[in-house]
């Protein structure tokens, strides 16, 4: 499986951006997606998982109530969309397949990842 992230950009504190992550050489229903960030000189952290069926989705404490995942299965995507956006989001973005199609917050659980975006947010 294949990732392409894409949708980064540079924006004011406050804005909104959708990011996007389109799969290819698998079956994309049956997996679990997720977006990680890393900022500069920190770790990579968990920010949005969504289970295969789309059911279920899981937040970091840090964007809930400001960023939404939801999947296309048709399109074979998966989105970030990212509101009222603060500084602190700055970091590139990278999207997350998991074969089992769980999702959840641990980057061990992922199998597959894309190259990143990146998200810079001004003040």
């Amino acid at each position: 499986v294949q990732l392409q992230a894409s949708g980064g950009g540079l924006v004011q504190a406050g804005a909104a951006l959708r990011l996007s992550c389109v799969a290819s050489g698998g079956a994309f229903s049956v997996l679990g997606m997720a977006w990680f960030r890393q900022a500069p000189g920190k770790e990579r952290e968990f920010v949005a998982s969504i289970r295969w069926s789309g059911g279920t989705t899981s937040y970091a404490d840090s964007v809930k109530g400001r960023f939404t995942i939801f999947r296309d299965n048709a399109k074979n995507t998966v989105y970030l969309q990212m509101n009222s956006l603060k500084p602190e989001d700055t970091a590139v973005y990278y999207c997350a397949a998991d074969r089992r199609g769980n999702g959840g917050p641990y980057s061990s659980a992922y199998d597959y990842w894309g190259q990143g975006t990146l998200v810079t947010v001004s003040s």
